[in-house]
């Protein structure tokens, strides 16, 4: 979409702080900028005003929000703040929400997911394990199958809330991806983890699907306060365990 440039654009800048809350936005100023026409312009205000990162009015015009009134789930704003300077703290604030959720879906799978997901767990985990040790753990095959796993578990956790999240969850690992702070060889561990909670799910042992995936968040965690990820500008990128 036309639109979607600028969207892209102004949001990386407001989420990372180039466009602190209280700037002043104008549709001609955005037109010029980017060569666009007012109604593209328009609709990227539209989009970002929906995400809370906004406000117009008659009066005040439009204007930059403080951190507080972003929809700060939503992943197109989860994947700005992860591709700026505030990616550290995202990343954390991120983990420490799948620690508090993923354990308990994966319970919840357990005891509730379909014959045909449990299969699918199964196989997922299985091929993940032969690409990791193949050295592929870095591609893209990887990267999908990592993704539909966590996501095939909040989706199939009964919980509706858990549900919503696994967008969130799948740009988290993505994102972690893509900003190279994952290894290219996944941990032995992280392998095993992930086959214990497709293993516990497939035979509807909710306590033994908590307790592995709560192991593969907690590696994470323990990543980020040990003081993996990413290294300030141009220092060296660390990475952190499979997700």
């Amino acid at each position: 979409m036309l639109h979607s440039p600028v969207l892209d654009s102004l949001g990386r800048r407001i989420t990372g702080g180039e466009l602190p809350a209280g700037t002043a936005l104008t549709l001609d100023g955005i037109g010029t900028e980017f060569n666009v026409s007012r109604t593209v312009a328009r609709e990227a205000m539209r989009l970002l005003e929906g995400l809370g990162l906004v406000r117009s009015g008659p009066r005040v015009g439009i204007v930059v929000l403080p951190h507080e009134a972003w929809n700060v789930l939503d992943p197109r704003v989860i994947a700005w703040r992860l591709d700026g300077p505030g990616r550290a703290s995202q990343l954390r604030s991120l983990t420490e929400l799948r620690q508090a959720v993923e354990p308990l879906a994966a319970a919840g799978a357990a005891r509730g997911a379909s014959a045909a997901v449990r299969d699918e767990l199964v196989a997922i985990a299985r091929r993940m394990r032969t690409l990791g040790e193949a050295g592929e753990g870095d591609g893209e095959e990887f990267l999908a199958l990592d993704i539909q796993l966590h996501e095939l578990l909040l989706r199939s956790s009964g919980n509706e809330l858990f549900s919503a999240l696994a967008d969130v969850v799948a740009v988290v690992i993505s994102g972690r991806t893509h900003l190279g702070l994952m290894p290219a060889f996944p941990e032995p561990v992280a392998l095993d983890s992930h086959e214990a909670v497709a293993a516990a799910v497939a035979r509807g042992d909710a306590h033994a699907a908590e307790e592995a995936m709560a192991r593969i968040v907690r590696e994470v965690r323990g990543a980020l306060d040990n003081g993996a990820g990413p290294a300030p500008a141009g220092g060296r990128t660390a990475v952190l365990p499979p997700v």
